[in-house]
């Protein structure tokens, strides 16, 4: 496998380490959106959040809660987006979370796509009863 990612976590690509334990690795993103923008990866290869072992999704994002607040307060940040694209937008096939520092009015824009309504109620309901039937399919129920 030809993972840039899984090179950087066997030591075989160079990065800026700034979080490592036994579930993930975090490190300076190479194209920063803003300075401090951060990766957060499993250390074992998965593709995509859906790919992800339950058992690791509680320790992956307790990792990356601990990172939003330690680049928010490395660079004095105001806040911080934290973001993950699955397949769609993913330039490399590993699950990565971006953890970017924020600050008001600091002209990130387009990062997301204009909003599209909805072409109606009806189309609003259906859509949430798909969704529904779907959580409900994978064992869960709604409360």
């Amino acid at each position: 496998m030809d993972c840039i990612f899984c090179s950087i976590v066997a030591g075989n690509a160079s990065s800026k380490v700034v979080f490592s334990d036994q579930v993930s690795l975090g490190f300076l993103d190479r194209r920063p959106i803003f300075p401090g923008h951060t990766l957060l990866i499993p250390k074992e290869h998965y593709e995509t959040l859906e790919d992800l072992p339950s058992a690791l999704v509680g320790p992956y994002f307790s990792n990356a809660k601990l990172l939003s607040i330690a680049v928010r307060k490395a660079v004095e940040a105001e806040g911080t987006f934290v973001g993950i694209n699955n397949k769609i937008s993913q330039s490399v096939q590993h699950l990565h979370i971006h953890i970017v520092p924020r600050r008001s009015k600091d002209g990130l824009r387009g990062f997301f796509w204009p909003r599209q309504k909805y072409g109606g109620e009806e189309e609003e309901i259906r859509i949430q009863e798909a969704i529904k039937r779907e959580v409900s399919s994978l064992g869960c129920n709604i409360r």
